[in-house]
């Protein structure tokens, strides 16, 4: 399977659920973005991985984790997102110890979470992004916000194409909660036919 290179974009709070934030990754050589849902804890961690200027007076759990592997040589080299099932992604860390590599399961929030303290980069496999990946198409967008406060019970009355176009809303809105929302109720109508 081909693997897709992927960076960091942004991290942006929910308006629709408290304590979850949508962790944009961004396709390096190509249009697509992948939002993937995380925790507060996950999102304070990458935020603190991202900026370099923050300096903790106690380490988080992420940077124990570096510091320990340092330690003891264990490299991370390559974070991989191996796939998505039931709207939960799936990833590895692929570390180095004395030229061997080894291959750990991870959570994908704390795989991109190491992945930036070890400057490792992050990939997915490209049938992730085919089924999760969205792209916004200015053209295809218009200003009307209304249909953005739909309902996961309002999602199913729609058309595939509908749910195509809100879709482009809510990430032009930068909604990302919604767009999974709407993501998910495409791959579950794609994967009955």
């Amino acid at each position: 399977m081909s693997l897709v290179k992927l960076q960091v974009n942004r991290i942006s709070y929910s308006q629709n659920q408290s304590g979850a934030y949508a962790l944009i990754l961004d396709e390096v050589e190509g249009p697509r973005k992948l939002p993937v849902i995380i925790g507060e804890f996950e999102a304070q961690s990458i935020a603190v991985a991202l900026d370099d200027d923050i300096q903790l007076q106690r380490p988080f759990t992420h940077d124990l984790f570096r510091n320990f592997s340092e330690r003891f040589e264990i490299h991370v080299k390559r974070v991989i997102i191996q796939k998505l099932v039931d709207g939960v992604f799936y990833s590895s860390l692929i570390c180095e110890r004395d030229q061997i590599e080894e291959i750990i399961d991870s959570r994908t929030s704390d795989a991109i979470s190491l992945a930036l303290r070890f400057n490792a980069p992050i990939f997915a496999h490209e049938n992730v992004l085919e089924k999760a990946a969205v792209m916004i198409d200015d053209k295809d967008l218009d200003k009307d916000s209304e249909d953005n406060s739909k309902n996961t019970d309002d999602l199913k009355q729609l058309s595939v194409d509908e749910l195509e176009k809100l879709i482009q809303k809510a990430l032009k809105k930068e909604e990302y909660e919604l767009a999974v929302k709407i993501r998910d109720e495409i791959a579950k109508r794609e994967s009955k036919t």
